[in-house]
């Protein structure tokens, strides 16, 4: 009775072109396959199976696969699946009109692992088919090369913007799970492997609009966040990883092959194939907790690496669980140091917080549970794509306590030039930089400027009202690259927000 229920439904559900309800995976108009397979199915083929032939060249490290048929208005329903040249890799049947597999994961039904060259094999089951009835059918088929993810560029056939609003969304940069060493209560009351889920649950609880769940060197957690974005629409399901060698941690966005994190020394040499392998292909490079010493306290925690100048793009500002032991965003345990010793050098660094939650069950209002603290990125959309380009853009704030309600943006104008918080503004020796602070969400709080790493409290002012446009100028001088960015405390001197910088640069006479 249950197979009759299963297959009743499948033939409602391919009564419905779009169901709003439907388990999919989010919907995104396709860019150009590589390979269109089309045929048609009749009669004759009902209650039987098809095979439709296609070659995989060599080098393909994601097969994503996008099918559709006629005839539904007929009763038509076609199944799908799929074999590669040794083996079977899935079935979706009528339940999914697409699917992806990689290496290292895979849409639900389907079986990551590698993808090799040859003679592979779409299998078409034609549960029903009326006598006289034409279902023609279309498969698209994308391939992708050198692990560069089309999510990451925003041109995967699979997945689309949860939210296509350019704004300001909140999330966490820094999780773990039962992938790793992410343990929760189990049903006994133990410890136990804590699955992705409940993160995600978490931070779905907490009002976030985006997760990344960052486990130790693996990637076998995305295929769990895979599986579960359908059913969690509205918040944004990011795979990352937390690079562990000895010498430091550091998290990767937007690659999802494998990266070689097996150092032995500390060189710039050594760290050289995992980093320039996360630029290539779209990623982004953050620092872990860069003050957390090293040694058997914390192996490998401390930042000690010797990477190449570009090598890093971001440092985890305000690490969530140095937080919860100090009590304390700042002192030399968190990340201030190296992100001004960065910055100052030269280089432009965003700075971020996450949480380095390893049990999602530990109540929200404590230091360290999920979103503490969070992170906010002004993003083009709600997409992997858009954050990746909201964290480069560097329009981005900590807030410590994961207020949805605050903001903090930041503005610099001469003349008719200006510039947005994370952007570069050229400036004459003898131009004066009008700074404009936006603010929500913190009456009676004061914003303090930062400058070239120190705060100027001559320049601070109390926040009046729920909204406020603060301003003040700065004479930038002769002087080759420097920044400003700015913070928030509240009455007690407490931080509570973390602004990132805009950068100045002498203009040309």
């Amino acid at each position: 009775m249950r197979h009759l229920i299963a297959r009743l439904a499948a033939i409602l559900a391919a009564l419905s072109v779009a169901s709003p309800g439907a388990a999919q995976e989010p919907m995104k108009a396709p860019t150009a396959p590589d390979l269109v397979l089309s045929g048609d199915l009749t009669r004759a083929d009902h209650e039987a199976y098809r095979e439709v032939p296609f070659d995989l060249p060599g080098g393909v490290t994601r097969l994503s696969v996008v099918f559709t048929y006629s005839g539904k208005t007929e009763r038509s329903v076609i199944d799908l699946g799929l074999f590669d040249p040794q083996r079977f890799r899935g079935w979706s049947g009528g339940a999914r009109d697409r699917f992806t597999l990689s290496a290292e994961e895979a849409t639900p039904g389907y079986l990551p692992g590698p993808l090799p060259a040859g003679s592979w094999r779409l299998i078409l089951g034609a549960p029903n088919i009326r006598p006289g009835v034409v279902a023609r059918y279309e498969a698209l088929l994308f391939f992708e090369r050198d692990g560069v993810s089309a999510e990451v560029s925003g041109s995967s056939p699979l997945t689309g913007a949860l939210n296509p609003k350019a704004g300001w969304y909140r999330g966490d940069l820094h999780t773990h799970s039962g992938a790793s060493d992410g343990t929760c209560r189990s049903q006994s009351g133990g410890r136990a492997p804590c699955p992705v889920y409940r993160t995600v649950e978490a931070a779905a609880e907490r009002g976030l609009d985006f997760i990344a769940v960052t486990d130790h060197n693996t990637t076998s957690h995305f295929a769990a966040l895979r599986e579960l974005q359908p059913a969690f629409d509205q918040l944004l399901l990011v795979p990352g990883r937390e690079i562990t060698t000895f010498f430091g941690h550091a998290n990767v966005f937007g690659q999802t092959g494998f990266l070689d994190f097996r150092m032995a020394e500390a060189g710039a040499e050594a760290s050289r194939s995992w980093l320039a392998a996360a630029r290539a292909s779209g990623g982004l490079v953050s620092v872990n907790h860069p003050g957390l010493p090293s040694g058997e306290f914390c192996m490998g925690c401390g930042w000690r690496i010797e990477a190449d100048e570009e090598a890093f793009q971001m440092v985890e500002v305000v690490n969530g669980a140095t937080l919860a032991q100090t009590r304390s965003a700042e002192g030399p345990l968190q990340g201030f140091t190296l992100w001004r010793e960065r910055l100052n050098a030269g280089a432009r660094v965003i700075g971020i917080g996450g949480s380095d939650n390893h049990d999602p069950l530990r109540p929200l209002d404590q230091p360290g549970a999920i979103g503490s603290p969070t992170t906010v990125v002004h993003m083009p959309e709600l997409s992997i794509a858009g954050l990746l380009a909201g964290l480069r853009a560097g329009r981005v704030f900590i807030d410590m306590d994961g207020r949805p309600d605050r903001l903090l943006d930041l503005r610099a104008q001469t003349g008719a030039r200006q510039a947005v918080m994370g952007q570069t503004l050229a400036v004459s020796a003898d131009e004066a930089v009008q700074i404009t602070v936006s603010l929500q969400g913190l009456d009676g709080a004061r914003m303090e400027p930062v400058i070239d790493g120190a705060s100027d409290p001559g320049l601070s002012q109390i926040i009046s009202g729920d909204r406020a446009e603060l301003g003040f100028e700065w004479a930038a001088g002769a002087v080759p690259r420097r920044w400003l960015r700015v913070d928030v405390r509240d009455p007690s001197g407490r931080l509570i927000l973390v602004g990132n910088p805009i950068f100045l640069t002498p203009r040309a006479p």
